[in-house]
């Protein structure tokens, strides 16, 4: 049995491999048990380690630190680079509000915590440290003890607070996630949980009527109106016409337009009517067989040169006689619009003559096979700038410790920056969905394999003594009660939707393991989404109030 102890007993990196890999493999299987129509998905590893861990398997506490660390990094990279293609759209469409949620429930939970400390017989340097376990911030933690060092006090309660209270503050998002997903208020927003980015164009029909359109040419129209149109065909008669920006429209003209989904019914005034006969947004359309001499064709954009170029920039309408109707990038339909910037693996829909459309398959490379093979230096290199910006000072007015972002906040915000304007330097940052999916949840899955199994060597013996109990119900009051609250009020007001809400929450507890619960019971992005817009500034929250907490209360 000598063998057997190598691989469970005896700490090795096999050891640490093999325990770390049988605790993944049996949460995520017990991930997918549901109860009562839930389950927990990935989440399940926390409460397999933990179980592991009170169980008596131990490994290396280098290599458990290293693990967990490169676990939560690649997660939370993977994360930054997945949503910075539209993160900065949606922080400049309603990032204020978004942080404004996620900051109340922060101020909630700090004015809970220091409400609760008379209430309870609870000293402020002991329900500090609960209140960084029950927000699953351990940056906070961090900065709690370094502010009580300075002031001379002992600190030692302060983490094991954190460390009671962790596992509950882990649970307790994914259970007030539950709870708020119940109530009447969720069905209401539920409807329109899927990821707004995801239906940024809408495909409709119209006539012209309007006589004020008459021998106006596309660019005259266009220069009328501030709303953004891609007309990719024009049936005048029993002609079908790949428009120019000087082509002159008339009346009774049959317009095939792209446009963003809350601009249709301004272009039905503009051109006159809409025809409402068939549902144009279906995956399901034939286009090749609206008309035998125009192609509708994808075309797959792999050539290098050609990242982070302007659409308008390449002339493709004038050199090749096409039109570029709708852009699809990953999950998201973009408008074609001249100053869209292209991405490498964008997928563009080309309209036109065959020939033509040939010409411009064989310009944007077309290569699909090329998109198989990820560009793995390009990951690492993000994630050595992400740990580098993490580990920058930042002193702040009137604090006596500088802050950091750590190694969660600095790699989200490069990644963040490498997904959004990565193709303006020509970098090559494309993943497949697949690929995307499977490295956060496998850095996903080795973070909470190694807290949980950290978690659970002194879990159970802690909670048992009466002071353990105690911290634990505080801690997950601290967790539930201003999720409940916040979320509960944000239904109510109906500004967010469902998706959107769920990653507010997450974000402001920095909780990745809730987020993947979200992600898995949600359709869409929204939850990744609103969770990268107010994690950096909910992370800065945390550890600068935790501070001012005990500098003025102590």
């Amino acid at each position: 049995m000598e063998w057997m102890n190598s691989l469970f007993v005896v700490p090795s990196a096999m050891q640490t491999v093999v325990v770390l890999s049988l605790i993944c493999a049996l949460g995520l299987a017990a991930g997918k048990i549901r109860v009562m129509g839930v389950s927990l998905g990935v989440a399940f590893v926390f409460f397999v380690g933990i179980l592991a861990g009170h169980l008596g398997l131990a490994v290396d506490a280098r290599m458990l630190d290293y693990a967990q660390s490169f676990g939560l990094i690649l997660f939370v990279y993977c994360l930054g680079l997945s949503v910075g293609p539209g993160f900065f759209g949606s922080l400049a469409h309603e990032g204020f509000a978004l942080n404004m949620w996620s900051l109340a429930v922060i101020l909630i939970g700090t004015a809970m915590a220091v409400a609760l400390c008379p209430l309870t017989g609870i000293a402020l340097p002991d329900m500090a440290g609960i209140l960084c376990g029950a927000t699953t911030n351990t940056p906070a933690l961090g900065a709690a003890q370094q502010t009580l060092s300075q002031l001379g006090l002992p600190h030692n309660s302060t983490a094991l607070g954190c460390a009671v209270t962790y596992p509950l503050g882990v649970i307790g998002v994914i259970l007030a996630l539950l709870v708020l997903s119940k109530l009447p208020a969720a069905l209401k927003v539920r409807k329109s949980s899927v990821s707004q980015t995801e239906n940024e164009t809408f495909i409709a029909r119209f006539n012209v009527v309007n006589p004020a359109l008459e021998g106006k040419n596309l660019a005259e129209i266009a220069a009328m109106t501030h709303f953004k149109f891609i007309i990719s065909r024009i049936w005048r008669d029993a002609e079908v016409i790949v428009p120019k920006s000087v082509t002159q429209l008339r009346m009774n003209d049959r317009l095939m337009v792209v446009t963003h989904p809350d601009e249709v019914d301004a272009l039905e005034i503009l051109f006159g009517q809409r025809i409402k006969e068939e549902d144009w947004n279906s995956s399901e359309v034939d286009w090749n067989a609206l008309d035998n001499k125009m192609e509708s064709r994808v075309v797959v954009l792999t050539r290098p040169m050609l990242n982070g170029k302007r659409l308008g920039s390449l002339h493709v309408r004038h050199t090749y006689r096409v039109n570029i109707s709708r852009i699809t990038r990953g999950d998201i339909k973009l408008l074609a619009v001249p100053d869209l910037r292209l991405q490498y693996g964008d997928r563009l829909h080309v309209v036109g003559d065959p020939k033509a459309v040939d010409e411009v398959e064989a310009f944007f490379g077309n290569s699909v096979q090329s998109l198989n093979e990820p560009n793995l230096a390009a990951i690492f290199i993000g994630i050595i700038l992400g740990l580098a910006l993490g580990a920058i000072p930042v002193n702040l007015p009137g604090m006596s410790l500088p802050v950091k972002l750590g190694m969660a906040g600095g790699p989200i915000i490069v990644g963040i920056l490498v997904g959004a304007f990565g193709p303006r330097f020509h970098l090559i940052t494309y993943t497949t969905r697949s690929a995307s999916l499977m490295l956060r949840k496998l850095g996903l899955s080795l973070y909470l394999a190694c807290l949980g199994l950290d978690s659970g060597a002194h879990f159970f013996e802690t909670v048992v003594r009466p002071e353990g109990l105690m911290w634990v119900g505080v801690g997950f009051i601290l967790t539930l009660v201003p999720v409940l609250i916040v979320g509960y009020i944000a239904m109510r007001i109906r500004k967010f939707d469902f998706g959107t809400i769920c990653g507010i929450l997450c974000g402001s507890m920095a909780n990745p393991m809730a987020l993947a619960y979200a992600n898995d019971t949600i359709e869409g992005d929204a939850p990744s989404v609103s969770y990268a817009t107010v994690y950096p500034l909910g992370m800065f929250a945390r550890v600068i109030i935790v501070q001012v907490m005990l500098m003025f209360l102590l």
